[in-house]
């Protein structure tokens, strides 16, 4: 299937341009750098005045950073898919976290999500290596055990992707089966880094694809001792962000993305690569002491709510984003497929529905770029309280479902970001058009649902409120 896919891809990479977008005499470039676990305030340049972060920040006054970003979902995994081939989630039914987690006595019963992604998918990788593309995946996978790995998915290099959400140390002895040992001591975001740029240098004269899917900031949170204590003399208790390791482990990230800069400057080819930074999902917000704060955003990653799904995402493209530009209209993941085929002039697959949308006419502020509504659908539970919901936003106004008993809230994102106001009782005709659109997506993507659990066995005390916040999961 792979072979006839390629072939497939080949044959219509003859009939279009080398570019959709006008660009440099050579073809563009791209890294994509995804954060795993990344709150939307986790950076300087998003309002955390304790998370230092001068080297993302450089990057987003040299390119666009969106206010609106999210994440395909509020777990990992199906984030990743998504990002990987434009479709949601619900679409590949890769829906929670891999392996997931399954409660025998839940009032529902969660679908069988697929555990993996599939092999029929298109993925980035494959989609540009007709177009002369060496391609690489360095970091986290979590999309599948073995014969699911990257180079089972068109990356010619697989560097540290397994099936497995966490790294075992940060700090080298790694136990990490596909990345070889480095000395003791070494740190795995500088690991990292350091294969992007020996990639990437190895590729100068040829157009690349370096997907970076750092480990950090999930746990286990950890940072280098010197730097951990720099900013533990630096904490207050009474801010939202006072998390030492957790700092130190923001600016690992930060570090990584200033050396990949440095060297394309010093290679020569800036001027020809597209730079995309976001994470997976929001920051993690429970624990005794929690990570992070997503504030002014309700709790985070696991949840229904804001906290659970709006990242960070800046993009510097040179020559077609105008430098320091702000962009509040809302994005999601899957744009990230369709967007950088567009930059390559390399079209997707006729075959199926790509449900992301080409981000370029926002990059280049000019008209072009429409879509009604975006969704999400998470028919699981998480062990921090979270129950399977399903959710949409619709201009400013975003609806949410909780399976569990179809009760729906209703919030004004541009005038409550907190959502702390419901408008669901108040507002009953929003709620019948928003509840519509929302079934309708999920049946157009062949959404999977949970079913009535005859095994439930009801809590002796009440509940833990719709969309919680979860415990740390890998």
């Amino acid at each position: 299937m792979k072979t006839l896919v390629a072939l497939a891809i080949a044959l219509c990479a003859t009939l279009v341009p080398a570019r959709a977008a006008s660009g440099p005499a050579k073809p563009w470039n791209f890294i994509v750098i995804l954060v795993d676990d990344l709150g939307w305030t986790d950076l300087s340049c998003m309002g955390s005045t304790f998370y230092e972060t001068p080297n993302i920040d450089r990057l987003a006054a040299q390119g666009m950073k969106f206010t609106q970003a999210y994440s395909a979902c509020t777990v990992c995994s199906p984030t990743r898919a998504s990002l990987l081939t434009g479709r949601y989630p619900a679409r590949l039914h890769v829906t929670d976290w891999i392996k997931g987690h399954r409660d025998a006595k839940a009032k529902l019963r969660v679908p069988d999500w697929t555990m993996h992604l599939p092999l029929e998918e298109q993925t980035l990788a494959e989609a540009l290596k007709p177009a002369g593309y060496a391609t690489v995946s360095i970091g986290k996978w979590h999309l599948g055990g073995p014969g699911f790995f990257p180079e089972q998915q068109g990356f010619d290099q697989n560097i540290g992707g397994y099936d497995r959400g966490q790294p075992p140390s940060y700090v080298a002895p790694y136990k990490i089966p596909t990345l070889a040992e480095g000395p003791p001591g070494e740190f795995l975001t500088d690991r990292e880094s350091a294969e992007a740029v020996k990639f990437i240098s190895a590729n100068r004269d040829r157009p690349f694809f370096v997907y970076l899917p750092h480990y950090a900031v999930h746990q286990p949170i950890a940072g280098k001792p010197e730097v951990v204590e720099r900013y533990r003399r630096k904490a207050r208790p009474d801010a939202s962000h006072q998390d030492p390791a957790y700092a130190a482990l923001i600016e690992s990230v930060d570090d990584s993305v200033g050396r990949i800069t440095r060297t394309l400057d010093a290679l020569g080819i800036a001027d020809r690569t597209v730079v995309i930074f976001t994470s997976d999902n929001g920051g993690l917000t429970v624990g005794r002491v929690p990570p992070t704060s997503n504030v002014p955003l309700r709790v985070g990653k696991g949840s229904a709510y804001e906290g659970g799904v709006r990242v960070p995402f800046i993009v510097r493209w040179p020559g077609h984003v105008a430098p320091g530009t702000t962009e509040a209209t809302p994005v999601i993941s899957p744009d990230i497929f369709p967007t950088l085929l567009e930059i390559a002039g390399v079209p997707p697959l006729r075959d199926r529905a790509i449900d992301g949308r080409s981000i370029v006419p926002l990059l280049e502020h000019r008209r072009g770029f429409t879509r009604d509504a975006i969704f999400w659908h998470y028919p699981h539970y998480h062990p921090g309280g979270a129950t399977p919901y399903g959710a949409v936003r619709s201009g400013a106004l975003k609806l949410i479902e909780f399976y569990e008993d179809d009760h729906v809230e209703l919030y004004d994102l541009g005038a409550d970001i907190g959502e702390k106001n419901d408008l669901a009782r108040g507002r009953p005709a929003d709620v019948r058009r928003l509840r519509k659109q929302l079934a309708d997506w999920r049946r157009s993507v062949g959404a999977q649902m949970p079913t009535p659990n005859p095994a439930y066995v009801p809590p002796p005390s009440a509940p833990p409120a719709p969309g919680g916040s979860p415990e740390v999961k890998p």
